[in-house]
């Protein structure tokens, strides 16, 4: 503070070795391999760069190196400012950084300022003390990035992450590993150890550090070599090393015993150390439900523990908890009716902040209701897991034995489950079959929007249409569906969010592909095929029902056409271009079908128009990411209705019973991670690739298009030399793209077949090379900087893969580029407006709102 005060709040741990990004590493809360002399050493050194870069007030995150053999310590780097780690430290300890470091910006010291979470029984100078180990893992999605190396290195790679609390490194290590959501259910083995270069592979992946390193160290364990060799491997402290052999020796020993054979005391003493009811049904070869009725015969339950910022020395009046397996309980529940939120976990592409968003608008609800809320999440970058957004926050993985165990001790009227995204949505029939009261639209219904048969039957039923479709589960059947069908087609699995595993297919020879490389398809686990609506407007409506009444949220157009996920294109509310009559028929649909499933609080609709004709692509009847978008544009948090609607209230007595539609223009641009993972193609498609999302609103649309472009770090040219190659039937709809481009003084070049289709139409484009016509060809001009803006749509696998090497050097050369031609015109509306753009507060747009009874 101003009178140079100082605390430390926390010392984070990494258990990774120097070498990966600190937001990659497996970090661990208080440091645990250090000397007390070694921290002593850190906190005077850290207090001392503070002083010396001249901190007049606030938070920084200093990092240092250790030499485990010789004790040099090293200081890395040091951000005078609250950091990512300021985050976590943050949700470790339960002491806000970001709030106290406002406050003493204005003028306050650390010493006038209450601790919140003792009830101001102590003040900020007092340093948080914590009695328990907190573990973060990052969160990974190379898997969207076939063509990126899975290696961890200096460049932050990790989407997401997940933090837990226990009362050892094991115990909180165990759980941040099952609530990564990765399908490991802890330690779980990860390579066939009984292949021949078993040992090669694990030695291979524990020196390269990769998103999988902590299964392979338990594999290495189980494949018999020593702490010794695995140190000097992977760098990782042998003190760590111990703690996971340790695990693996308690796996090793359970294995193949039955259930019957544990006792009370052993039982407890393996859920001590954090061992899931899943992992332990896996080593005893029986069901999770059998582990859990034996532990409730053997009274092995968990109790709950605060985090208190000061180990116990104070009672705590928040209800910031965490479980273990010890014999006090702190829960200390109340009698007010509860309503519980089941929060998304970790980021990931496909389900992002834009969930958690909808968790806390919910939980805001109905402790503006008077209901006591209760927030269950483990994704300490999140508003939702603030100590102070619910009246009681769990912060435990989200999975069935941890959401069960907590609705035991809690025992709410409501459990909300479709604001979470996938992960919640996963546990809402197993929650059911417990009892758990599920509110708002039922399981069942949600469940006839996902199973392919039953939305099949609903959208006959309905007399609407969906694109011909077909379940196959085999390559065979896939095949003759196909020749019925036609092409392209749109291939994925069942049951994805984020598109994961999707791809377009445009004949018989790529379709054969996928099903061999891509998926593993059988009885289990069938691949659906869609007819792809190649030229198709993409539609999203996001609604609202009480169960009786429907109200639409917003009609959302897309600009680039179908085959791009919703996710990742940019959409424009309200529609820019979509006929009167198109949205009247759409919202009638929409209400149709969230009448028949019956929905009571948020659902979002994919539609498509194609030759006047609109079909259904899909129906969630749950909380889409495009909610916070609509909620900032119509000034109406939908999340905070659709609560309301679920604990019985109606939008009658909400005074929402009718769409309200802006008169100003919003668009919704996707942020994208390309930079970051090198080789990559940026090219999009029905698999989900965006970190991020920005919103432009303006009095046009063309204005708000250019405020979403620079917000999500685009520069638009508006001259210079303009690169244009399009596919066949784009070369129509890109001479009016061409004439705008010339007008605004842009010089034009293009490949051959492009630039004999302007020609024609009168139009003068210089020739240059595709790269394989040989050089000098457009690649050596991006690279030379002699291209300011590039247009080029492509079709089909060859043409994709021909045109990669442009994609990647125009994103490493920072040109901008489209590559569908609706994403062209837009980027022309947006030139003629760019010098005249106006800022205006979204509470002035909102007050102009045009309210509209559909």
């Amino acid at each position: 503070d101003k009178n140079d005060n100082c605390i430390i709040v926390c010392a984070i741990e990494n258990f990774d070795a120097m070498g990966v990004h600190t937001g990659d590493s497996i970090t661990v809360a208080p440091a645990q391999t250090l000397t007390d002399k070694e921290y002593q050493l850190m906190r005077n050194a850290s207090l001392a760069v503070l002083r010396e870069i001249g901190v007049e007030t606030g938070g920084s995150n200093v990092q240092f190196g250790i030499c485990p053999k010789t004790g040099r310590m090293v200081l890395i780097e040091m951000n005078p400012r609250v950091s990512r780690s300021s985050a976590l430290a943050s949700k470790a300890t339960g002491f806000p950084i970001a709030k106290i470091a406002a406050k003493l910006a204005i003028g306050y010291t650390l010493d006038e300022l209450t601790n919140d979470i003792t009830g101001g029984v102590t003040p900020a100078s007092f340093e948080p003390s914590i009695d328990y180990v907190v573990t973060k893992i990052p969160r990974f999605t190379f898997e969207k990035f076939a063509a990126a190396e899975p290696v961890l290195s200096t460049q932050m790679k990790s989407v997401g992450e997940v933090m837990a609390i226990g009362r050892t490194f094991q115990e909180s290590l165990q759980k941040a590993l099952r609530g990564l959501e990765v399908g490991a259910s802890g330690l779980d083995p990860l390579l066939d150890l009984s292949r021949d270069d078993a040992l090669t592979d694990i030695r291979a992946q524990l020196h390269t550090p990769g998103p999988d390193r902590i299964w392979v160290v338990a594999d290495a364990f189980r494949a018999g070599m020593d702490s010794d060799e695995i140190y000097a491997l992977s760098g990782i402290d042998p003190w760590f090393l111990v703690q996971i052999a340790d695990l693996v020796e308690r796996e090793n020993n359970i294995a193949g015993k039955s259930l019957a054979a544990l006792d009370a005391l052993e039982l407890r003493a393996l859920k001590r150390k954090g061992f899931s009811d899943l992992r332990l049904a896996e080593l005893l070869a029986c069901d999770e439900a059998d582990v859990r009725e034996a532990r409730k015969q053997h009274g092995v339950l968990p109790v709950y523990k605060r985090v208190d910022t000061c180990a116990a020395e104070f009672a705590s009046s928040t209800a910031y908890m965490y479980s273990t397996y010890e014999d006090e309980c702190e829960a200390k529940p109340g009698t007010r009716d509860k309503i519980m939120v089941l929060g998304g976990g970790p980021n990931r592409i496909g389900q992002g902040i834009e969930f958690d968003y909808c968790c806390v608008h919910a939980a805001l609800a109905m402790r503006e209701d008077g209901y006591e809320t209760i927030m269950v999440n483990c994704n300490p970058e999140t508003v939702s897991t603030d100590y102070d957004t619910s009246d009681r926050l769990y912060f435990e993985p989200v999975t069935l034995e941890d959401v069960l165990a907590i609705a035991a001790v809690e025992k709410p009227v409501g459990v909300i489950v479709q604001f979470g995204g996938q992960t919640p949505l996963k546990l809402a029939r197993d929650l059911e079959a417990a009892g758990v009261p599920i509110i708002g639209t039922t399981p069942d219904a949600i469940d006839r929007a996902e199973d392919r048969e039953r939305f099949q039957q609903m959208i006959q039923k309905l007399d609407l249409k969906q694109p011909a479709n077909k379940t196959v589960m085999s390559a065979e059947a896939a095949v003759a569906a196909a020749a019925n069908i036609g092409y392209p087609l749109v291939v994925r699995p069942s049951y994805v969010l984020g598109g994961r595993a999707m791809e377009i297919v445009h004949s018989e020879q790529d379709l054969l592909r996928y099903m061999n490389e891509a998926v593993q398809v059988s009885n289990e686990s069938p691949v659906l095929l869609d007819h792809f609506l190649d030229a198709a407007i993409e539609v999203d409506l996001d609604a609202v029902s009480d169960g009786k009444q429907v109200v639409i949220g917003a009609v959302m157009q897309h600009i680039e056409q179908a085959g791009v996920h919703s996710g990742d294109s940019a959409c424009v509310l309200p529609p820019y271009s979509l006929p009167e009559h198109q949205q009247a028929a759409m919202r009638e649909m929409v209400t149709a079908m969230a009448k028949e499933l019956q929905v009571v609080g948020l659902m979002n609709v994919q539609l498509a128009v194609q030759d006047n004709q609109i079909y259904v692509i899909e129906v969630n009847p749950r909380a889409s990411r495009t909610v916070p978008f609509v909620s900032k544009c119509i000034g109406v948090s939908l999340a905070k209705v659709a609560a309301r609607c679920m604990v019985g209230k109606t939008l009658a007595e909400q005074e929402f019973t009718s769409e309200r539609i802006p008169s100003f223009s919003s668009v919704k641009e996707a942020v994208f991670p390309f930079a970051k993972f090198q080789g990559v193609d940026p090219i999009l498609g029905p698999e989900m690739k965006s970190t991020g999302e920005v919103m432009g609103s303006g009095a046009t649309f063309a204005e708000a298009f250019a405020k979403a472009q620079l917000g999500a770090g685009a520069v638009m040219p508006h001259s210079g030399v303009a690169f244009l190659s399009v596919r066949e039937r784009d070369k129509p709809g890109l001479i009016a793209v061409a004439r705008q481009l010339v007008e605004h003084g842009f010089e034009l070049i293009a490949t051959s077949g492009t630039r004999s289709a302007l020609a024609a139409a009168g139009v003068s484009a210089k020739h240059i090379n595709k790269v394989q016509e040989g050089r000098p060809h457009i690649v050596d001009s991006i690279k030379n900087g002699d291209i300011n803006l590039i247009i080029n749509t492509t079709e089909g696998p060859k043409a994709i893969a021909d045109s990669a090497t442009i994609r990647s050097s125009a994103l490493q050369n920072k040109v901008y580029y489209t590559m569908t031609l609706t994403g062209a015109m837009a980027l022309c509306e947006a030139l003629h407006v760019t010098n005249e753009m106006g800022v205006n507060r979204l509470q002035d747009l909102h007050s102009l709102q045009v309210s509209k009874t559909v």
